[in-house]
């Protein structure tokens, strides 16, 4: 739905400023865009990557092979052989997938020591909304702090943000809740093959009302146009992931002991931000099913994070510092 974001109409650069182009004024290579993630993820608290993940991981589409390009994050051995797999791109959709991406990462090696049955998320919507959740934190005052934005736009800049994420995650609920209704009626044979793409529309209208453009019969496919599909990924992870990142935030924000915007510097430099952060892991520790060893998936929260309905009324009618949260793709 974000790729009707263009057609609405709205003043060009109307959010001051155009990240792809930021990104492409650097001289930036894929490693270097993926730098920024690894460095993201070091400020809060995590180890570097290891050195196999840049040996064994591929950033560009090779030229003297096909490849799937669908961006993809891989524990290869429940230790340290962690990779991503993505056709980088210099632009903005690419930036935050790498961040979404590498918290796959992180959240493997996070629970690498722990029992068998606890190296994982609790579902697959948890794995999804980590790296979402890790996402929301690439707002202008993020962007600025790591020298690619040069002033953070004004707060009636936060409008056009908010709409594209509005359309990312909003509208995108319905359609990640019918690609596996989809799915699990065929698998038993609920919906039979004669009647597979209009199943898939009948479901597109019930849960989207959205109709198809030109006259559609069983001579077309339209459910394999999804990689999802045709790959036979499970879909609703999806769909639970963009409730559980704002819960993620939400109670991040909660267990932290702060009320307002925060810095690093004031989140790590004292007492009670330790007793806070500890808090922090203690929770996200209990989440994923273990008692003794605190995990290290979020370890406070990054400059330009607001945590309530308040602050962010404060942004929007005081122009305080603080920030709102920019879409992922």
């Amino acid at each position: 739905m974000g790729n009707v974001f263009p057609l609405l109409g709205l003043p060009e650069n109307s959010q001051g400023y155009d990240l792809s182009e930021l990104l492409r004024v650097k001289n930036l290579e894929a490693r270097g865009m993926v730098k920024y993630g690894e460095n993201f993820y070091k400020s809060l608290g995590f180890d570097l990557l290891p050195k196999s993940f840049w040996e064994r991981s591929l950033f560009v589409k090779p030229a003297d092979r096909d490849v799937v390009c669908h961006p993809s994050a891989w524990d290869i051995d429940n230790k340290d052989d962690i990779r991503i797999k993505m056709c980088i791109q210099i632009r903005d959709e690419d930036f935050s997938t790498i961040h979404h991406e590498l918290g796959h990462n992180f959240y493997q090696r996070a629970y690498k020591s722990q029992p068998f049955l606890f190296e994982n998320g609790a579902n697959d919507g948890f794995h999804e909304a980590i790296g979402d959740t890790i996402a929301l934190a690439n707002t202008p005052e993020y962007l600025q702090k790591i020298g690619l934005l040069d002033k953070v736009p004004p707060p009636e800049a936060d409008i056009p943000i908010l709409l594209k994420q509005a359309l990312d995650r909003v509208a995108f609920l319905p359609f990640g809740l019918l690609i596996d209704q989809w799915r699990w009626k065929v698998f038993p044979g609920e919906i039979n093959p004669e009647s597979y793409n209009k199943a898939w529309w009948e479901l597109r209208l019930k849960y989207q009302g959205v109709v198809p453009p030109v006259a559609r019969s069983e001579a077309d496919f339209d459910p394999d146009a999804k990689y999802h599909v045709a790959a036979n990924v499970p879909y609703t992870r999806y769909f639970l992931a963009y409730i559980y990142e704002f819960q993620f935030y939400r109670a991040m924000c909660r267990e932290s002991g702060f009320s307002g915007p925060l810095n690093r510097s004031a989140f790590f430099g004292s007492k009670e931000a330790g007793d806070a952060r500890n808090r922090t892991e203690q929770a996200l520790a209990r989440s994923n099913g273990s008692t003794d060893r605190p995990t290290r998936s979020r370890r406070g929260r990054n400059p330009g994070i607001l945590c309530s309905p308040q602050e962010v009324a404060g942004r929007a009618e005081q122009g305080n510092e603080g920030g709102l949260v920019t879409p992922r793709h």
